[in-house]
């Protein structure tokens, strides 16, 4: 089945919510290292487990101590890295120290997924990351790519996502092709564009975020507050996707 994954969920209420509707994967973030223990989120990863469902939680820090003291605080299924890997002027920087983290991860937590986001520029974008061979490179200590949107200015410094807009999908076709992991699509997707996205990329799963976030006065979405009607119509278009996929395939 192809999974739903949801971010940001920091509250319980709202991981209950999204899990009536069909959501695979709750994902949320740790904003900070020096409050890195928050309460509700150990709740919402000890819901998603009561509920069947998988969770993921990104670090905004980088310090191997801190992460692995929050990871086994947490308890989640998966850790999420989502690190730009490029300059602003898209060359990729060295990888190093970001591969060394997830080894050293790999080998204390064992059971614990691995995610990875790839950057992945809009179609057209100039300059354009060198995506398929940042994966390449951290395929070896990665369990599951995710694809998100590098603009060269990120909304959080330093970190890909929630940018709200749509990147190339022809190259995260690409990268789905050539992976040897499975990768779900992120990356601006929304209840109005995730069937095309999906049809066309062809992954294990969708990502969303901004776009099934409540709307400010202005439009702009509120972070860590989720527009339950849009998260409701963004499973519908994921299983009308998964759907049309397998007919297709099975018309090969």
């Amino acid at each position: 089945m192809m999974i739903v994954q949801i971010y940001e969920i920091q509250d319980p209420r709202e991981a209950e919510r999204c899990i009536e509707l069909g959501v695979d994967h709750i994902g949320s973030v740790i904003l900070s290292e020096a409050e890195w223990k928050v309460p509700a989120i150990k709740e919402v990863i000890g819901l998603t487990h009561s509920a069947g469902k998988k969770n993921s939680i990104i670090l905004l820090f980088q310090r191997i101590e801190t992460i692995l003291r929050a990871v086994d605080y947490y308890g989640p299924d998966m850790v999420h890295f989502c690190e730009s890997l490029v300059n602003t002027k898209g060359e990729t920087v060295d990888l190093s120290p970001f591969i060394k983290i997830q080894d050293i991860l790999k080998k204390e937590f064992p059971d614990i997924q691995i995610m990875r986001s790839i950057p992945i520029a809009p179609k057209g974008f100039n300059p354009t990351p060198q995506s398929l061979s940042i994966a390449r490179a951290l395929e070896a200590v990665t369990d599951i790519f995710l694809t998100d949107t590098w603009l060269g200015k990120e909304p959080v410094e330093g970190y890909i996502g929630i940018t709200g807009k749509p990147l190339d999908w022809d190259m995260a076709a690409a990268l789905v092709r050539r992976s040897k992991i499975p990768v779900i699509l992120a990356g601006g997707l929304s209840p109005e564009n995730v069937y095309e996205a999906l049809i066309k990329v062809a992954p294990v799963g969708a990502d969303s975020c901004t776009g099934t976030n409540k709307r400010d006065q202005q439009g702009k979405p509120v972070r860590f507050r989720k527009d339950f009607d849009r998260v409701r119509r963004f499973v519908e278009e994921v299983r009308k996707a998964e759907l049309q996929l397998k007919k297709s395939a099975m018309r090969i």
